[in-house]
């Protein structure tokens, strides 16, 4: 994914020098400010289907778009920040002065819209460049802590590291690892966003994607995967972005990577919303919006991601999501507010109806298993049903009394076997932690 440029060095270089030195970013949460502490009490984690929209084109250095023109969006993710600095809208956000964050945060929360910081994009490359993976976590878990978001997408773009030196795997594992050990899985959302062919099999050094979903996956709420930027002709088609990828990116459309072991329900399709704003991979939002029906008459609920705001805004996605989960239905995605101190219940804002559907295929989804956690949004199969998770849940038996489980179809193909890659396991090991160590030193690119 892209960035917008010189004005995100001007701008990054302002943050250095007013904000840097005046909030040390490897300090404890323990010293928020009042004010900090009273956004980042208010969570937003979404339940059921995401739909993200990234946000790095300079429009305003005061303010995020209003609400009324991401409607329709779950979750809006400022672009970007790196190991050790701001770049952009992640800039942009620290930059503006307290209360103006305080009532954006809550203006968005009253929506149902998470504020997520994105992490690196098309410009650094991390692990090539050397940056240490737990000092760069602590710099962006800090920042999530200190300016109230609620939580990090990993847009991880290093190809070196990944389809070459073959790094990419361990340094990701022990990112991830970190990050989770100070945003807390249910109470902080915590993405990747590889690109497509990344899931590949046996494609790439430790098996890519496919490999860090193998050591941390259970600890990744969902993938925003780039189904774009490579190639003219790849994923372009429905056949070819649900079920039958070309033989350059082989096994890796959103069926065939659930196939390799990946939860479909993690699988979120993203395409940019307009040409522009991409090389190639652009389809038409009614094209995609037949495409993500399809997707959904197969047991998929997963959701959609664009880049980017503002081509990718409240009528962008409204088209999108007309075939599938209409905006302002009660299968299009909730949201639940999640106290981050730990601990305590959370409170959805999901509306479900009497009515039980049917006619949906079961194919690919794990079996629910009394001994796993489940975030909201998992798909399990249960008494010959496909029930979607609302809220984060263990031993909680779908149709049960707890109401944390939504009946989304009634099985009419037989059960293929789930991998163990694809369960959730027991709880993730992210218990919040105090930030040690200097952060890491910026890449040069």
């Amino acid at each position: 994914m892209a960035r917008f440029g010189l004005l995100a060095s001007l701008l990054s270089a302002l943050f250095t020098l007013l904000v840097v030195e005046a909030v040390p970013f490897n300090t404890t949460v323990d010293g928020l400010s009042p004010v900090a502490r009273d956004i980042n009490s208010r969570a937003v984690i979404p339940s059921g289907p995401v739909w993200v929209s990234y946000f790095d084109r300079f429009i305003s250095s005061t303010s995020l778009p209003a609400v009324s023109d991401v409607s329709g969006f779950n979750v809006f993710a400022l672009s970007f920040i790196y190991s050790a600095s701001l770049q952009d809208n992640a800039a942009n956000w620290a930059l503006m002065d307290a209360t103006t964050r305080t009532n954006t945060k809550a203006a968005y929360a009253a929506a149902g819209i998470s504020i997520i910081v994105s992490a690196y994009g098309a410009g650094p490359n991390p692990t090539s460049a050397g940056d240490d993976p737990t000092a760069a976590a602590n710099y962006i878990s800090n920042y999530v802590k200190t300016y109230g978001l609620d939580g990090v997408d990993v847009d991880y773009e290093d190809f070196g590291a990944i389809e070459t030196a073959g790094t990419a795997v361990a340094w990701l594992t022990t990112f991830t690892k970190a990050i989770r050990a100070q945003l807390p899985q249910g109470q902080y959302i915590l993405t990747h966003a590889p690109v497509a062919p990344w899931f590949s099999p046996g494609l790439w050094p430790g098996n890519g994607y496919l490999g860090v979903h193998a050591a941390v996956g259970s600890m990744i709420d969902w993938y925003n995967i780039q189904f774009y930027n490579q190639g003219v002709t790849e994923y372009t088609s429905c056949s070819g972005l649900l079920t039958s990828s070309s033989s350059q990116w082989p096994q890796s459309a959103v069926f065939q990577i659930a196939a390799s072991g990946v939860p479909l329900n993690k699988i979120v399709i993203g395409k940019p919303a307009a040409a522009g704003d991409a090389t190639n991979g652009y389809v038409d939002p009614g094209t995609l919006a037949g495409c993500l029906a399809q997707a959904k008459s197969s047991g998929w609920s997963a959701g959609a991601m664009t880049w980017q705001y503002p081509d990718g805004n409240s009528a962008w996605i409204t088209q999108v999501r007309a075939q599938s989960f209409p905006v302002g239905s009660s299968t299009g995605g909730g949201t639940t507010t999640s106290p981050n101190g730990g601990g305590g219940t959370t409170t959805t804002t999901t509306t479900t109806t009497s009515t039980t559907p049917s006619g949906g295929s079961c194919s690919g989804a794990v079996v629910w298993n009394s001994s796993d956690a489940y975030p909201a949004g998992s798909v399990v199969t249960f008494n010959g049903a496909l029930w979607t998770a609302n809220q984060w849940n263990e031993a909680e038996a779908p149709g049960g009394a707890s109401g944390a489980w939504d009946r989304t179809a009634t099985c009419n193909a037989a059960l293929e076997p789930a991998t163990a890659a694809g369960f959730f396991t027991g709880h993730a090991a992210a218990v919040a932690a105090s930030l040690t160590g200097a952060p890491a030193a910026k890449a040069t690119n």
